[in-house]
């Protein structure tokens, strides 16, 4: 049984754990105490002394978020002095804080802009001393050197979880500043473009290049057909931020609202993740009927933050990606191939917008070699959950009042397969369910896999396909799969399939979602999916009534050789920066 001690907090005394922080003490008794850089689990440092409390017996202030309490300790929250401290902090911060409030992204959505407003703060003493700008503003991830306010949660997200160590504090004195470590510009890092960093950044320091622009131009051009992609997670976000329930934020409303925006197609990317599942899993097999000419295990490619996290820091297993493109990038070439043939249009014409939730995407959409539709980009332009949320607020569409429309056929037909690929194990559940079938002719239940779900980092388990023990893991976070390619090295572990998301929770924990400062979201975003798996009709990928009739009428069957020049890709055909 933990140990109780009394407090005495604002004139009141209270029973709390013992080692229990003052600001957790304060919270149990209902009493709030703002922070800033504060983020429990990850950023418990007191940077910015926003925390700050008055202690009997002390001169100096405490901050809350990392200092525990003692028997009988006596604090007080809202003293003169600590008002006068806290406003004194944060004036300092706004010192050296462009606050151009109106022209942000977070405005509305911003910790620094709460905490002043609390505070009353309408003027700051000190005088304005910002940074300069530097990076280039076309990469998909842009910092805002005006804008940090040296909290280090960047950093500790990076180190922490994403275990790719891009930020670090660079500097001293006064021009102590958080940067990028070991080269002079973010393009020039081994950055995977997870966006953790934005989700955790309290203020607009870091967020994605706004591609909204790009967007209207094309639905402005009367030659542009613009279709639009939905990735499976952004269904379990995008209606946050007006404030509606999963059960009303539905695909079809979003579609609705793509359309009165002028999009001339609305579609779905659990198709191409079914068309994922076709060639991953038909290229898994083939792998497994050869093992003497393949390295295993075989990782899955559909996430671009992996990717380049792999071709960064563990480059001895590129050749062990598949070389199924990801699901935008199918969606893309099928677009403007099959699609454009059915439309009867010149390809070039067709104008592919990708909704999804990830910068990661923003780059490969970008890669050269992703062009194997028409020569043109397979996908054009790639929009966050937030940049699309901002383009439904600029065209003064309200979500709540405006009804459901229907995704357009064929590509807007996905099974509860290419659903879940939203959520960490989803791709290899479908991957399981489909290669099932495959190699015995019946399918499994589609339950049959579930041990791969939940939001533990590393997770691993042992299937029987047709005879065949298959030794599977999963992991979703750089960090846990940073420990499990170790441990791959150190031979320490063996598997003959891992699928790996970059963000933690998978896709539904993406750097381009909703931002909920201190909140993880994950889970309750990932049983949206599974639920909407359970009660879809169609289960597995290959029953799509739509991929069926794709390989019938033109790609003929997985791997084909119309299959493998649209699908795939050649994982060494782009260069991350430092990589020979």
């Amino acid at each position: 049984m933990v140990k109780q001690v009394r407090v005495f907090i604002d004139g009141h005394h209270y029973y709390v754990p013992e080692r229990s922080t003052i600001l957790d003490a304060a919270k149990m008794a209902g009493i709030k105490i703002p922070t800033l850089c504060y983020y429990k689990g990850l950023n418990e440092i007191g940077a910015c002394r926003v925390c700050v409390v008055e202690v009997d017996g002390y001169d100096r202030l405490f901050t809350a978020c990392n200092n525990t309490v003692d028997e009988d300790m006596v604090i007080w929250t809202n003293s003169k002095k600590v008002r006068e401290a806290r406003r004194t902090n944060v004036q300092l911060i706004l010192s050296q804080h462009n606050g151009n409030c109106t022209m942000c992204t977070r405005s509305g959505n911003c910790s620094l802009q709460k905490i002043a407003n609390d505070l009353n703060i309408q003027t700051t003493p000190f005088k304005k001393d910002l940074p300069k700008q530097k990076g280039n503003p076309n990469f998909p991830l842009i910092r805002d050197y005006s804008k940090c306010i040296k909290c280090m949660r960047c950093i500790q997200v990076c180190d922490k979880i994403q275990a790719s160590h891009i930020w670090d504090v660079v500097n001293t004195g006064s021009r102590t500043t958080v940067d990028v470590k070991d080269v002079y510009s973010l393009e020039d890092s081994k950055c995977a473009l997870c966006g953790q960093c934005i989700t955790h950044c309290p203020v607009n320091a870091l967020h994605e290049r706004d591609d909204t622009d790009r967007v209207l131009d094309a639905l402005n051009d009367p030659q542009k057909i613009v279709v639009a992609q939905i990735a499976p997670s952004i269904r379990t976000a995008w209606g946050e931020p007006f404030g509606l329930s999963p059960e009303k934020a539905t695909i079809e409303r979003l579609a609705e609202a793509l359309h009165l925006m002028g999009f001339n197609f609305i579609m779905d990317t659990d198709f191409s993740a079914d068309l994922t599942i076709m060639e991953e899993a038909s290229e898994f097999l083939e792998k497994l009927q050869h093992p003497q000419d393949n390295k295993f295990p075989m990782f899955t490619s559909c996430c671009p933050g992996w990717v380049r996290f792999c071709k960064a820091h563990y480059p001895e297993f590129v050749d062990q990606l598949s070389t199924s493109k990801s699901p935008q990038g199918m969606f893309g070439a099928i677009a403007k191939s099959y699609y454009a043939k059915a439309l009867e249009v010149d390809p070039h014409n067709i104008y592919v917008v990708s909704i999804m939730p990830c910068l990661a995407k923003k780059h490969e959409c970008d890669i050269p070699i992703l062009n194997d539709a028409c020569g043109d980009p397979d996908v054009d332009v790639v929009l966050t959950t937030r940049e699309i949320d901002r383009m439904i607020r600029a065209s003064y569409i309200m979500p709540d009042s405006i009804g459901e429309r229907a995704l357009d056929m064929p590509l807007g037909l996905g099974s509860g397969a290419g659903n879940i690929f939203g959520a960490t194990g989803g791709v290899m559940e479908a991957a399981l369910r489909t290669a099932y079938y495959f190699a015995t002719g019946t399918n499994p239940d589609p339950d049959a896999f579930k041990d791969v779900r939940g939001m533990e980092g590393w997770k691993e388990s042992t299937f029987t396909i047709a005879g065949n023990t298959l030794h599977v893991a999963v992991s979703n976070g750089l960090g846990n799969t940073k420990r499990l390619l170790d441990a791959l090295k150190e031979g320490r572990v063996h598997y003959d399939f891992v699928e790996v998301m970059a963000c933690p929770g998978g896709c539904v924990g993406g750097g381009g979602q909703p931002i909920h400062d201190g909140e993880f979201n994950a889970p309750a975003r990932a049983d949206v999916l599974y639920r909407q798996d359970a009660k879809n009709v169609i289960r597995f990928s290959h029953e799509n009534p739509s991929i069926i009739n794709l390989y019938r009428d033109y790609l003929d069957h997985p791997l084909s050789e119309l299959a493998e020049k649209l699908l795939h890709t050649d994982q060494h055909g782009w260069k991350m920066p430092g990589e020979k």
